[in-house]
C-alpha cells in the first residue's frame, strides 16, 4: 500500500512523529489501539476525521518500518573454561 500521501510527518507537530494526513493522530495512537484490542470499527467511531484506509495505512507503514530494523546478532554461547596445565 502507497501510504505517502496520508501518512505525513511534521517537525512542528507531534513532536515530529509520523501523524494520520496532517492530524494530530499518530501511526503509534492507531497501532496502540488495534494492540489493546480496539476493532477498525470502533477506531472509526471514535475518531471519525479518520477513515478505514487510515487504519491499513498505519499498519503498512509500520510493516514498512520493521523491515528496516536490522537484526541484532546471535548471541555467541559462553566459552568453555580451560584448565590449567599442571
Amino acid at each position: 500500500m502507497d501510504y505517502s500521501s496520508i501518512i505525513t510527518i511534521e517537525p512542528g507537530k507531534r513532536g515530529g512523529k509520523p501523524c494520520i494526513r496532517g492530524l494530530r493522530i499518530t501511526v503509534y495512537d492507531i497501532l496502540e489501539y488495534l494492540a489493546s484490542g480496539m476493532t477498525t470499527e470502533q477506531i472509526l467511531a471514535d475518531f471519525p476525521e479518520l477513515t478505514r484506509e487510515d487504519i491499513f495505512a498505519c499498519s503498512a507503514f509500520a510493516a514498512d518500518h520493521e523491515r528496516l530494523i536490522t537484526p541484532a546478532p546471535a548471541p555467541t554461547p559462553p566459552s568453555s573454561p580451560r584448565r590449567a596445565s599442571r
